[in-house]
């Protein structure tokens, strides 16, 4: 049977937590600004580098003149959610230094709400610059409803993908800050692996090794080729590893997140204090 009252609880713990990071993340509109700003920097490059191969009338693999910019305007969007993954450790060392950490994981507090409040808390910051740049990708290169839907469902996986992730970070961020240093420079060398600036084509053979290792760069050419090919179930049916690992990847990491924070947690407390 159903109580209604313990999701009336989860649901009031979790807006709850959702607005306090709100307020706080609106004192510093100026970082907010260029959290916006910054990653143009990461999309305006290689267009500009793409762009003179494509004079030549070159093409990498799906990729040529006339579609590129989905690529880097989907790259846009993806970099946003990338900041959950410093979102959650940011969040918690906060709590660290006003020394009230202990008295939320200490109180009756489903790590899940903490994973939801935080994620949900940066969709709704990032909502703006992300419904811009999607409806950017539509007038550029027009889909049907049915690929929007499809897209946003890709994002909302990869998001949750990036909440588990940041949740993992967070726990080392205040019991091992060490570790948490090591996986950072780790999540980082994944990330520029993954294909997200340029396409597979343009790198040497010996780094395409490594990318083929990399979940992310499946997931991440699952998601521009859903756009491009504007057919879902071809693009299911033709690219079915990448659509697994988008699955698998985010239903799973939530989990993973949420019960290694709590291993981690219950081994090292909150160390620094």
């Amino acid at each position: 049977m159903i109580n209604l009252q313990l999701i009336k609880n989860n649901i009031s713990q979790i807006l709850a937590l959702m607005e306090k990071n709100l307020k706080v993340r609106l004192r510093y509109k100026i970082t907010i600004f260029y959290a916006f700003i910054s990653p143009l920097i990461n999309i305006i490059m290689p267009l500009i580098i793409m762009n003179k191969f494509f004079e030549f009338n070159a093409e990498f693999g799906p990729w040529n003149a006339q579609n590129f910019l989905i690529y880097q305007l989907l790259a846009y969007n993806i970099i946003l959610l990338q900041g959950i993954l410093s979102e959650f450790p940011s969040e918690l060392m906060r709590e660290k230094y006003w020394q009230t950490l202990s008295a939320l994981l200490i109180a009756p507090f489903n790590r899940f709400n903490l994973l939801l409040a935080i994620f949900l808390s940066r969709m709704v910051l990032i909502s703006g610059p992300f419904i811009i740049f999607l409806v950017w990708c539509y007038i550029y290169y027009p889909v049907s409803f049915l690929t929007i839907l499809f897209a946003l469902s890709i994002f909302l996986l990869i998001a949750l993908i990036f909440s588990g992730m940041g949740l993992l970070l967070g726990v080392f961020a205040i019991s091992r800050e060490s570790l948490w240093i090591s996986l950072s420079f780790l999540v980082h060398l994944v990330f520029w692996t993954s294909c997200l600036s340029f396409p597979f084509q343009i790198f040497p053979s010996f780094l395409q090794i490594f990318i083929n290792l990399n979940p992310f760069y499946y997931i991440f050419d699952f998601l521009r080729l859903a756009w491009i090919e504007d057919n879902v179930l071809f693009t299911i049916s033709s690219h079915p590893l990448n659509f697994i690992i988008l699955v698998i990847s985010g239903i799973s990491l939530p989990f993973i997140g949420v019960y290694s924070f709590n291993k981690v947690y219950r081994k090292w407390g909150i160390v620094g204090y």
